[in-house]
């Protein structure tokens, strides 16, 4: 197809295809559709997936950045009303709107599908959790090295920003390993397609935002005690009260921060909040 078309796959853009039946049933039973739902596809590449979701979901909205991939899908679901192709970059684009748009029916929700290149995961899936879209459900295609990050416990190298943002936010399973042979082009590495469910933010996270400064700061500089990289961090609060917070949280300031629990960071983040610089007072600094 993609010769006929005149296309080759873009090493720029990530673009390796899928092309096994089997991994598509995977990702298809992963996804739990509903007649009702409606699915936000981003990365349709040739419209394999996209055919089947047409098949079994109220809607389909489908992100793709590629031109040619996007005259090729338009073409294809022609007469099909309810498939929507967006030219465009998922990591820019109003999904917030387009999911707006295009909501689910009575009984449904809105879930994401995705085959995502290296590149976009991290940024992507930030996005999809930061950003407060209303989607019960996330079935995503990645680099068996990021789904161990998505799954890391604390202490482990594995473990970072990432994985305590997808943790609080998601319960997050490996659904299928899936090896470099069912995409064309094959990739050099293996892969893996793995389930987020969305779940509300503990009651204790009153802001979103301030939690992830936190998270960030605490990971920014590995090599040093908490207590240390939080006095370092953002400027969000006041340094000098870092060991108040520490304490009222109930940690060792000694620890590193790649050694905090969700929960222990929860904690941690509600505490600190107590200490957060206005943003009147940090401009006057």
């Amino acid at each position: 197809m993609l010769r006929h078309l005149g296309l080759s796959p873009r090493k720029a853009l990530g673009q390796n295809f899928l092309v096994d039946r089997n991994i598509v049933a995977k990702i298809l039973d992963a996804a739990q559709l509903a007649p009702e739902d409606t699915v936000l596809e981003i990365g349709p590449g040739l419209g394999v997936l996209t055919w089947e979701l047409a098949r079994r979901a109220r809607s389909v909205v489908a992100v793709e950045l590629d031109a040619g991939l996007v005259r090729w899908l338009r073409a294809l679901f022609a007469g099909q009303p309810n498939v929507r192709l967006v030219h465009g970059d998922a990591l820019t684009v109003d999904l917030a709107g387009l999911l707006a748009a295009h909501p689910p029916g009575p009984g449904g929700s809105a879930k994401v599908l995705a085959n995502l290149p290296y590149y976009i995961t991290s940024p992507l899936l930030m996005r999809l959790l930061e950003e407060g879209l209303p989607i019960s459900l996330a079935v995503v295609m990645v680099q068996k090295e990021v789904a161990r990050r998505l799954l890391a416990r604390p202490g482990t190298k594995d473990y970072g920003a990432l994985s305590v943002a997808v943790q609080l936010r998601t319960h997050a399973e490996i659904v299928a390993p899936v090896p470099p042979g069912v995409f064309f082009p094959p990739p050099e590495v293996e892969s893996a397609v793995v389930r987020l469910t969305l779940r509300p933010l503990p009651e204790e996270v009153e802001d979103a935002a301030f939690f992830s400064a936190v998270v960030r700061a605490a990971f920014a500089q590995r090599r040093k005690t908490l207590r240390n990289a939080l006095q370092s961090g953002a400027g969000l609060w006041d340094k000098d009260a870092v060991p108040a917070a520490l304490a009222e949280a109930g940690i060792d300031g000694g620890r590193r921060g790649e050694t905090l629990s969700v929960a222990e960071f929860v904690r941690l983040s509600a505490a600190l909040r107590r200490f957060r610089i206005e943003p009147e007072k940090s401009n006057d600094r």
